[in-house]
C-alpha cells in the first residue's frame, strides 16, 4: 500500500508539472470538442421528430462558419498578446520571470478554449460536408455549438479582465509573491522534504553521481524512500531544489551497494535541468523579487518605489518561517536524510540584491532596516539572527555608500542600538585585521 502511495503521489506531481504546459490544455480541450461532436449521434435519435424539426441544418452551419472564423482570428489575437507580455516582463522586470508567466492558467485556459472550439467546429464542418450529421441532427448540434459559444464568450470576458493587469509590476510581483510563499509554506510543512535534517554524513556511505550539469529542479522524496525501502538503505541528499551541480558532482549518497539500477532511479527521481523552477525553491522566489526591485533601482528607472514595495512583500514571507529542525513529529520519509533551509540565505537572497543597489538611496535603506528590525524580533530565533546580521552588514554598506551627512544621521536615528553596535565592532575588526596585514607586510620587507 506504501508503494502504491509513493507512486500515485510521484505521478500527480509529475502530472501537475504536465498540466502546466500550454499544449496539454489545448489537446485535452481539442478532445473534449470531439467527444462532444460524438455524442450528438448518440443523444438525436432519442429526441422527439417534432423537436428536431424546429432548427434547420443551413442554421446550424450559419453558426459553425461564425465560431471558425471568430476563434481564428481571436486564438492569433491572443497568442500576439501572450508573446508580446513575455518579451516585456522578461526585459522590463528579470528573464526569471518567464517561466511563471508562461504557466499562468487564465492565459493558457483562454487559449486552449479558443483551439478547442476552432477544432470543434472544423470537424463539425467537416463532418456536415461528408453527410455524417444528417439535418435531423441539426437541433443537437445547434444546441451543442450554442453551448460552445457560451463558453468561449465567458473565456473572452475573463481574458479581458485578465489583459488589465496582465505582465503588468503589480500582478507580477504578486504572482511572484504568491507562488513564493506557497512553496516555503509547503517546506515548512514538510520539514526537509519529509525527511530527516542532514548532518555528519555515517561511514561507509556510497555516492550516486549525476550524469549532467545543471539546477536541480524537482526530488520526488515519496518514490526515493520507496528506493531505500526496497533497497533497504538510507539516502543522504546533499543537494536540495535550487543548487547547482557539476558534471559527475555525488547528488546523493546511500548506505548500501550502488547499482545500475539504483543509481538509474535516484538519478530519474533528482531532476537535473538547465534553469531553475519555483517547485520546492522559495529561493528562486526571493531571487526574482530581489532582481525586480533591484532593477527598478538602475538609473534607466530610478523606481525606488518598487524597491520598497519588494521589500515589503520579502518582508511578509519571510514573517512565516520555521525552523525545520524544530519539528519534532516523526518524518514522512524516514529513510531520507535533506538539509534545511537556512533563514540567512533567505534573508540574503530577498534583500542582497535591493540593498546593494540601493545603499545610496536614503528611502530605500530606511523601509529595509525598517523590515530587517521587525524580522530581528521573530519568534524563531534563526530568523531572527540571521535577520540582525544582514541589517548589520546592510547598515554598514549604507553608511560608506551615503555622502550626503544628514542622509546617514537620518539612517542612524532609526536603526536600533543592536545593529548600531554590531556595526561598530565589524568596524574594529576590520580595522585590528588591517593593521595586522601592514605590521606583516613591514615584518616581511
Amino acid at each position: 500500500m506504501a508503494t502504491l502511495t509513493g507512486i500515485s503521489e510521484t505521478v500527480l506531481r509529475k502530472a501537475l508539472d504536465l498540466w502546466r504546459t500550454l499544449w496539454v490544455r489545448v489537446v485535452l480541450f481539442g478532445l473534449l470538442a470531439l467527444i462532444s461532436i460524438g455524442l450528438t449521434q448518440v443523444v438525436s435519435p432519442l429526441l422527439p421528430q417534432e423537436w428536431r424539426a424546429y432548427v434547420g441544418g443551413d442554421s446550424a452551419d450559419r453558426l459553425l462558419d461564425i465560431v471558425s472564423n471568430a476563434m481564428l482570428a481571436a486564438t492569433i489575437f491572443s497568442l500576439t498578446i501572450m508573446v508580446s507580455v513575455y518579451a516585456f516582463s522578461a526585459s522590463q522586470w528579470t528573464p526569471r520571470v518567464h517561466r511563471l508567466i508562461v504557466q499562468d492558467p487564465t492565459t493558457q485556459n483562454t487559449i486552449a478554449t479558443f483551439i478547442g472550439a476552432f477544432v470543434y467546429s472544423l470537424v463539425a464542418i467537416i463532418l456536415r460536408e461528408v453527410r455524417v450529421y444528417s439535418d435531423d441532427a441539426a437541433l443537437v448540434l445547434f444546441l451543442l455549438t450554442v453551448v460552445v459559444l457560451i463558453l468561449v464568450v465567458l473565456a473572452l470576458i475573463r481574458w479581458v479582465l485578465h489583459l488589465q493587469g496582465f505582465g503588468s509590476l503589480d500582478q507580477t510581483a504578486r504572482q511572484v509573491e504568491d507562488i513564493t510563499a506557497r512553496e516555503l509554506r509547503k517546506r515548512l510543512d514538510q520539514p526537509c522534504l519529509g525527511g530527516h535534517p542532514l548532518g555528519d554524513l555515517p561511514e561507509g556511505v556510497e555516492p550516486i553521481r549525476t550524469s549532467q550539469a545543471g539546477y536541480i529542479v524537482q526530488i520526488y522524496q515519496d518514490r526515493l524512500n520507496e528506493i531505500a525501502e526496497e533497497a533497504d538503505c538510507e539516502i543522504y541528499l546533499p543537494v536540495t531544489p535550487g543548487h547547482f551541480v557539476h558534471l559527475g558532482q555525488p547528488i546523493a549518497y546511500v548506505t548500501c551497494e550502488v547499482t545500475d539500477e539504483l543509481t538509474r532511479e535516484l538519478r530519474e527521481h533528482v531532476v537535473v535541468d538547465d534553469a531553475r523552477g519555483y517547485v520546492q525553491d522559495p529561493r528562486l522566489g526571493l531571487i526574482v523579487l530581489g532582481e525586480i526591485g533591484s532593477k527598478a533601482l538602475s538609473p534607466g528607472i530610478n523606481d525606488s518605489g518598487t524597491a520598497i514595495d519588494v521589500i515589503t512583500r520579502v518582508g511578509r514571507i519571510l514573517s512565516s518561517f520555521e525552523r525545520e529542525e524544530a519539528h519534532t513529529g516523526a518524518p514522512t520519509y524516514p529513510r531520507l536524510h535533506v538539509p534545511a533551509l537556512d533563514p540567512e540565505d533567505l534573508v540574503s537572497d530577498g534583500f542582497g540584491a535591493i540593498a546593494r543597489d540601493g545603499a545610496d538611496r536614503l528611502e530605500v535603506q530606511l523601509r529595509l532596516q525598517d523590515v530587517l528590525t521587525g524580522l530581528m524580533t521573530h519568534a524563531e530565533e534563526g530568523m531572527a539572527l540571521a535577520a540582525r546580521r544582514v541589517a548589520i552588514r546592510e547598515y554598514r554598506r549604507a553608511m560608506l555608500a551615503m555622502s550626503f551627512g544628514p542622509d546617514r544621521d537620518r539612517l542612524t536615528s532609526v536603526t536600533t542600538e543592536a545593529v548600531r553596535e554590531g556595526a561598530a565592532a565589524a568596524d574594529r575588526d576590520d580595522e585590528t585585521r588591517e593593521e595586522k596585514e601592514e605590521r606583516e607586510k613591514r615584518e616581511e620587507g
